[in-house]
């Protein structure tokens, strides 16, 4: 019953903006798809406030933009960008994740998916490249960043560690041969 209040309430302060209002929510998405790598949508029909809200707070927290739009204004928003192919996906209740690194959208969307299956993953697009629900959970799967430059940083150290470590028990050896 909450999500349906919600709902209701979220549609009338939708239809009550004016042009003025409708305007600046397009100007404020195109500023974030100018910048953007991914867009993930998902429709989010019957998920309580409260999942919702915990949705947006993780969102935040890896720097994803996550907003609930009017479909046309996200297609006035998306018209003439990269990301224009997404268009013909965006109908019914969605949530539009939007993020300047290539893995954070999809991997917020996918991740909270998996503990509420009333959010389903609808589309995505990565540098505009049309995406559908598994290439989305395939690019969730993609470790971050952080963690991808850690572990180049890790292979290129291994040969260095390893000759240092051969070099100290050469010298401990010497050491015990000498003694």
């Amino acid at each position: 019953m909450a999500c349906v209040v919600a709902e209701y309430y979220f549609w009338r302060l939708i239809l009550s903006l004016n042009l003025n209002d409708k305007k600046a929510v397009v100007a404020e998405v195109s500023a974030k798809v100018a910048s953007a790598q991914t867009i993930v949508v998902a429709e989010y029909r019957g998920i309580q406030v409260g999942s919702l809200t915990q949705l947006r707070a993780q969102a935040r927290a890896q720097g994803v933009y996550l907003r609930v739009l009017k479909n046309t204004l996200a297609r006035r928003a998306i018209e003439g960008t990269k990301f224009a192919d997404l268009a013909p996906q965006l109908t019914g209740p969605l949530i539009y994740s939007i993020s300047e690194d290539a893995v954070a959208a999809a991997k917020v969307v996918s991740d909270f998916a998996k503990t509420n299956d009333k959010l389903v993953v609808k589309a995505g697009n990565y540098e505009g490249k049309q995406l559908d629900k598994a290439a989305v959970a395939s690019l969730a799967n993609i470790p971050s960043r952080e963690v991808l430059l850690a572990q180049v940083l890790g292979m290129m150290q291994a040969p260095v560690s390893g000759f240092a470590r051969a070099l100290a028990a050469l010298a401990a050896k010497k050491e015990a041969e000498a003694a």
